[in-house]
């Protein structure tokens, strides 16, 4: 008896271990898709989301169309990030991908450090040169950085902050691929100096070592 209880809860943990990883990304489909609708009036619920009937999906539930133009990197940082995930694409729903296109103005253009807290990406050049890293958790943070040419793919772990960095004196393009249908964004710079509402400059000023009139400066750009 003793050795069928062992057996019993080593199932048992394994199944609650499973189960928790699986829930920490996008759940798997039960069915071989699940569009997605805004009106659950007009949809069935599966798997967490109301879905269109499956017999009513077509051609362009899971189509789009624009990838081949460039995005226009005239703004601060110098790029653009064209998006297609579910809300492009709403076959896309519980399929767990998604994918961007990056626009970077010649030297300096950038797509700043930022996270996503539901996806890795994975980034593939196709023009221009890029200087491209993300910063491994505490305690070490330590940086892992690569100069990519085209044709060169780097990998950036889910819920690091990580950026990439126009080095070419010419315009650059890199597309990526993410983990989920919708892994979110969050840029640093624009979470913390550019929330709504401010965090209290004092927090600011002792977090990162700074004059208050330099934090308040920060919060007023962004």
């Amino acid at each position: 008896m003793k050795g069928i209880h062992s057996i019993f809860l080593a199932c048992f943990l394994a199944s609650a271990f499973a189960c928790f990883f699986a829930s920490a990304f996008d759940p798997s489909p039960l069915q071989d898709f699940c569009v997605a609708i805004d009106d659950p009036n007009n949809g069935v619920f599966v798997n967490g989301k109301f879905c269109k009937d499956p017999k009513l999906a077509v051609a362009d539930d899971f189509f789009f169309s624009g990838l081949n133009k460039h995005g226009n990197t005239s703004n601060r940082v110098g790029s653009n990030v064209t998006t297609v995930n579910v809300g492009q694409i709403p076959g896309l729903n519980t399929l767990g991908i998604s994918l961007v296109r990056i626009d970077y103005a010649p030297y300096g253009g950038q797509n700043p450090p930022h996270t996503h807290p539901r996806g890795t990406e994975i980034l593939v050049v196709v023009q221009g040169t890029l200087y491209v890293g993300f910063v491994t958790s505490n305690p070490e943070n330590r940086l892992i950085t690569k100069i990519l040419y085209p044709g060169d793919v780097f990998v950036f772990p889910i819920g690091l902050i990580h950026f990439q960095f126009n080095v070419g004196n010419t315009a650059a393009v890199a597309f990526a691929g993410l983990s989920s249908q919708n892994a979110g964004v969050i840029t640093i710079a624009n979470a913390v100096f550019g929330s709504n509402p401010p965090i209290n400059p004092d927090v600011l000023t002792k977090a990162f070592q700074l004059d208050k009139n330099v934090v308040t400066q920060l919060q007023s750009l962004f």
